[in-house]
C-alpha cells in the first residue's frame, strides 16, 4: 500500500478512537476493512507518535489533560514573532517546533505552504498543524509526557530526533542572558539541545521582555543559536548586543 495511503488511514483511526473512546482492534479492523494485524501495527506507530494509548486488544484517546492547550489570547508581540519568523521559512522545507506559546504562534502563520515536514515534541503544535492546508506531514517526537513543559521529553524523543536532519529548529525561552544565550526554569532542556544538534539553522523565537533574565538553567549557549526573533521594543544596547555574539538579529515590526 503507497505510504500516503497508510497515512491517511492512520489518520482516520487516530480521528476514530478520539471521536468513539477506548475501542477494540476487532472493531478497527471491520470498520477499515483491514487485517487485525494491520490494525495493530497502525495503533503501535500512532502510540510511538503520542497520539494515542495502546490498551489491551484495542487502543484509547490520550487524556484530556495531555490534549489541553492553554486558554489564553496570543499577544501581538508573539503574533509579530511568529510572523517575522515564518518569513524564514521556505516550501518543502523540514523543520522542528519546539513546545511552547511563542513557538506554537508559528503555526497558525505556515497555511499556504507546500511540501513542510514539521517534527514537534508538543500535542498543541500537532494539534494545529492538522488544521492547516496544505497539511505538513507530521512528525513527533514520542517520549516521557512532562506535565510541566506539556511536551514529550527524555531519551526516546532523543533517539526519535537523531534519526533525521532537519533545515531549520524553532524554539522558544524563558529568558535571554545576553553573556550567555537561553535560559530556562525546566530542568528537562536535553532534547531541546538534540534539536539543536540536528538542525542546521537554530532559530530562537523570544519577547523583548525576556531579554536579561539571568534564569540559571542556560538551555541554548550563543554558539549553538544561529538567529534571534523578537518585537520591536528590544533596546538598542541589548541589540547591540546579541549581533556581538555572531547571532543574526530580527526585529519584528509593531502593527500598524
Amino acid at each position: 500500500m503507497p505510504k500516503r495511503d497508510t497515512a491517511q488511514r492512520r489518520h482516520a483511526i487516530l480521528a476514530y478512537v478520539n471521536a468513539h473512546g477506548e475501542t477494540p482492534v476487532e472493531v478497527l479492523a471491520s470498520r477499515f476493512a483491514i487485517s487485525e494485524v494491520t490494525v495493530r501495527k497502525d495503533l503501535s506507530s500512532l502510540e510511538s507518535s503520542g497520539l494515542l494509548l495502546r490498551r489491551y486488544g484495542g487502543a484509547a484517546p490520550l487524556p484530556q489533560e495531555m490534549l489541553a492547550e492553554p486558554a489564553q489570547t496570543l499577544s501581538p508581540h508573539k503574533r509579530a514573532i511568529a510572523r517575522a519568523a515564518r518569513a524564514r521559512i521556505r516550501e518543502h522545507n523540514r523543520i522542528i517546533v519546539d513546545s511552547g506559546t511563542t513557538t506554537a504562534a508559528l503555526i497558525g502563520e505556515l497555511g499556504g505552504l507546500r511540501g513542510l515536514v514539521v517534527m514537534t515534541n508538543s500535542l498543541a503544535v500537532a494539534g494545529a498543524l492538522r488544521e492547516l492546508e496544505p497539511e505538513p506531514a507530521l512528525l513527533m517526537t514520542g517520549g516521557t509526557w512532562d506535565p510541566h513543559s506539556e511536551s514529550f521529553q527524555g531519551q526516546v524523543a532523543e533517539q526519535v530526533l537523531r534519526a533525521y536532519d532537519f533545515d531549520q529548529l524553532f524554539v522558544g525561552a524563558d529568558g535571554i542572558d545576553i553573556d550567555r544565550g537561553t535560559t530556562t526554569y525546566n530542568e528537562l532542556f536535553g532534547l531541546t539541545r538534540v534539536m539543536a544538534e540536528v538542525a542546521r539553522e537554530v532559530v530562537v523565537m523570544v519577547e523583548a521582555d525576556k531579554l536579561g533574565r539571568r534564569i540559571p538553567n542556560l538551555e541554548l549557549p550563543w554558539a549553538r543559536i544561529d538567529t534571534l526573533v523578537t518585537d520591536w521594543r528590544l533596546a538598542t544596547a541589548d541589540a547591540a548586543a546579541i549581533e556581538a555574539q555572531g547571532v543574526t538579529l530580527v526585529v519584528a515590526d509593531a502593527p500598524q
